[in-house]
């Protein structure tokens, strides 16, 4: 059996993994799905001290509390440099990292920095322009390739605006990552934004799977999602 640890992106919360978590479960594997500082049901904790430090220290407390070890984790999008940090500081207690159309970030790197340029500076000057310069507001989801009206219907009331200095924000790591076996996985059917960091996992000599779908893989694919976390796990 193994535990996995699923990590949203911004806007999301711990829910958005509902339609993932039970094909894990059924497969016999236990699965915590924490929702980060200040996102979703935990929005009344948002203010602009909430950074990548904070979230990386909520999922190390998880991992802390509930004495997880041999953890498959999870990052979606901006949460690839969640586990990163996660991974850096409890190497031990983390068996795979697995980056699904999430940041690849090394020391120093603020996720900002990674984003393609036409995408970095329309997040910063939505940023400045109508999240009072601290939040970014949510994205239309047609852009990440949700269509499906039931879909929308399931994900609009619950997405929150997400604290940017999480994006500003400077990775700190002392190589003990590089421990842990990793993986991405890129979706393809959108405009394809990640594109970059799974080419830069190539480089690091990393599995890298194309999941025929648009950003939103655990709302838009789940099934073939759990399928592939399965797969990787076991691997």
């Amino acid at each position: 059996m193994s535990t996995f640890v699923l990590v949203h992106g911004a806007w999301h919360g711990g829910w958005c993994w509902d339609r993932v978590a039970p094909h894990l479960r059924a497969a016999g594997h236990a699965v915590h799905t924490p929702t980060l500082t200040g996102l979703s049901e935990r929005a009344h904790l948002l203010s602009p001290m909430v950074g990548l430090e904070t979230h990386i220290e909520d999922v190390v407390r998880v991992l802390d509390t509930l004495g997880l070890t041999g953890v498959t984790l999870v990052g979606h999008s901006y949460a690839g440099q969640v586990i990163t940090g996660v991974a850096d500081r409890r190497p031990n207690a983390v068996a795979k990292r697995v980056y699904l159309d999430a940041f690849v970030g090394e020391d120093g790197e603020a996720a900002r920095e990674l984003l393609p340029e036409r995408v970095e500076h329309h997040w910063a000057d939505s940023a400045a322009e109508r999240g009072f310069g601290w939040l970014v507001p949510v994205r239309p989801l047609k852009a990440l390739g949700v269509t499906d009206p039931a879909d929308l219907e399931w994900l609009t009331p619950k997405l929150t605006p997400h604290p940017w200095k999480t994006y500003t924000d400077r990775l700190h790591l002392t190589g003990a990552v590089a421990q842990v076996p990793a993986a991405f996985i890129e979706c393809v059917s959108w405009m394809r934004v990640f594109q970059g960091q799974a080419d830069r996992a190539r480089e690091r000599g990393w599995p890298v799977y194309d999941l025929d779908t648009g950003h939103e893989a655990m709302v838009t694919a789940p099934k073939a999602l759990a399928e592939l976390l399965l797969e990787l796990a076991a691997a």
